[in-house]
């Protein structure tokens, strides 16, 4: 299952796997739960980096402690889909720090974002800034009510 054109093995896997779980670890205790050295460890995260495979740390926040308390996935349908309108609509998505997430999917709708902010006086700001000079033939918002499962990262091992 491992792709040898990338050249990543079990350990490189387990490492991956272990930074999914705590990025925060040292690099002796990570190097210790994979069975390496530390310099061995350095060098192989190292590679992972350069690779373009392991591609930076980040913290876990809790977002609704600091007042974001609503998420919303945006879909959108629009009958643009040039590719000089889809780069001005994309720059325009990542200029809006509401949206934590955005993907270009298929099916009925053409782009679903996620959107994180504070309640629906925010959304609705937010959303006049979405639409200002696009036009779309269907927008919708779809409310989470509960958090079940978020963030989990990907199953890497499934790839060992």
């Amino acid at each position: 299952m491992i792709d040898p054109m990338r050249n990543v093995d079990t350990i490189d896997l387990k490492l991956l796997i272990a930074l999914q779980k705590d990025a925060s670890l040292s690099q002796r205790d990570l190097a210790e739960r994979v069975g390496l050295s530390q310099n061995a460890c350095w060098r192989r995260l190292n590679r992972l980096q350069q690779m373009g495979i392991l591609c930076g740390t980040r913290a876990l926040v809790d977002l609704s402690a600091l007042g974001l308390d609503l998420t919303v996935f945006v879909m959108l349908s629009t009958r643009q889909h040039s590719r000089d309108w889809v780069d001005r609509f994309a720059r325009h998505v990542e200029a809006l720090p509401e949206v934590i997430d955005f993907h270009r999917i298929g099916g009925e709708w053409d782009y679903m974002l996620k959107v994180v902010t504070q309640g629906m006086a925010g959304y609705d700001r937010f959303y006049q800034r979405l639409i200002d000079g696009f036009e779309f033939d269907k927008v919708t918002g779809l409310f989470s009510m509960e958090r079940i499962l978020e963030g989990r990262p990907p199953v890497l091992n499934r790839l060992l």
